[in-house]
């Protein structure tokens, strides 16, 4: 990839939802005009919308590409197979109201990129009626060379768990590592890079309204995560010669084409929708300086909202590093039944509700309704500690949360990584009622 000396010294540009402009060659970008008779250096201008043209104006989103080649020049697309990529909810599988558990999925002995490495682990909804998501895990030992993923049902949300991930994409390079995720919004392409080798992670597909920064309402304006520290990529092109095969996900299948030029031409770019970054260390944590536990709302870093308002098709919510200071109160989450379903895994270190059994990489699925809580260790650890102001240093996990319910896959109900002893962590939780 190239940059211009416009770009020098910027591998990003601040802000999530932001107008950004950026050229990776001075004077790329057209001055006053969105599409002009003749483009700078005869480019190409092409408009990718994020949402409907009609959408509100502080909804809306979409970019203005300027590129060596259009979209459109591509050849004849044919199915491709992904067996393990699944989309939406398969209501033929009959689910017990329990919860579920998975360790670490095992990476596989051949060699796989990142398309071929996905694992669809639970979904729910329907991406032709665009609401819902899909959680999956990807295991790739491979980077993608040639080759590059356009998804058309939804924007995908990576949470990198082990291994970098370079991701070039249309507009320019994201460099992510475990602890941050990026964002690449609905019909971008894109491919993945992998400098440390094998890698693991998860990804919520979201095929309903597209993630942006919850409202703050009482907090007021400070707190949660900041606009400003989302990153989107400067412009960049590639100047390689030769061909990419192009993967598309369109209405739930994988589709293949030859391309004779590469996808990533675009010179320059300026616009609202595009990829981003970030940084969970800069998520400003909220919290109880009295008693009693909040609620894991106060947690969401994006949300993505359904037409019931305050109930979302699904929020993404971290649980980092945080000072414990509540008096009498029993500080790890309480136990529960919540309308919404909840999937979660762990990037690093130990999630305080479940110390032993709940491993980085892995996940836990708590359906509407379905009674959860700290396990038989973790209850009696915190009945007894002293309450003085505490840490919870070196973790991070996170939580998909959606009003659907989630449908594991057959790939995940037959994983030798599900944890069929789960429930047994509550076993001990005896009946000490003393009047």
């Amino acid at each position: 990839m190239t940059t211009n000396a416009s770009d020098t010294g910027r591998r990003y540009q601040s802000g999530f939802g932001n107008e950004h402009a950026t050229e990776a060659m001075a004077g790329a970008l057209p001055q006053g005009r969105n599409s002009p008779q003749r483009a700078p250096f005869a480019l190409y201008p092409e408009l990718i919308s994020g949402t409907a043209f009609t959408a509100p104006r502080h909804e809306n989103r979409r970019s203005w590409l300027y590129r060596r080649q259009p979209s459109v020049v591509s050849g004849r697309y044919q199915p491709y197979v992904q067996p393990h990529w699944k989309t939406g909810a398969d209501r033929a599988i009959a689910l017990p109201p329990e919860p579920m558990r998975w360790a670490p999925i095992p990476f596989e002995a051949a060699e796989v990129d990142f398309v071929d490495g996905i694992r669809t682990l639970a979904a729910n909804g329907d991406a032709e009626a665009q609401t819902g998501v899909a959680a999956h895990v990807y295991l790739a030992s491979r980077s993608m060379e040639r080759r590059a993923l356009v998804d058309a049902d939804g924007e995908m949300l990576f949470v990198p768990q082990q291994g970098r991930l370079v991701i070039t994409t249309e507009m320019g390079v994201l460099d992510v590592k475990p602890g941050e995720i990026a964002l690449v919004p609905r019909g971008v392409v894109f491919k993945v890079a992998l400098p440390d080798g094998l890698s693991r992670g998860y990804i919520c597909e979201n095929y309903g309204a597209q993630f942006r920064l919850p409202e703050l309402g009482p907090i007021g304006s400070n707190g949660l995560a900041n606009a400003r520290d989302f990153q989107a990529p400067v412009a960049a092109f590639e100047q390689d010669a030769g061909g990419y095969e192009l993967v598309k996900k369109f209405g739930g299948r994988l589709w293949s084409a030859p391309m004779q030029q590469s996808p990533f031409n675009v010179v320059a770019w300026h616009g609202n929708l595009a990829p981003v970054k970030y940084d969970t260390a800069n998520f400003m944590v909220i919290g109880s300086i009295s008693f009693d536990h909040p609620d894991p709302s106060i947690f969401t870093v994006l949300t993505s909202p359904s037409d019931t308002p305050g109930t979302a098709n699904c929020d993404f919510v971290i649980f980092p590093p945080r000072w414990l200071v509540m008096e009498d109160t029993f500080r790890p989450p309480w136990y529960h039944r919540n309308l919404m379903s909840e999937f979660m895994g762990l990037v690093y270190g130990q999630y305080d509700a479940k110390p032993g059994g709940f491993k980085p990489g892995g996940a836990s699925l708590h359906n509407s309704m379905v009674p959860h809580g700290p396990d038989e260790e973790a209850f009696d650890k915190a009945s007894q500690a002293d309450l003085a102001p505490h840490k919870l240093d070196h973790t991070l996990a996170f939580m998909f949360e959606s009003r659907y319910r989630f449908i594991p896959t057959e790939f995940a109900l037959q994983s030798p990584a599900l944890d069929t002893d789960y429930a047994d962590c509550w076993a001990g939780l005896k009946d000490s009622f003393k009047p």
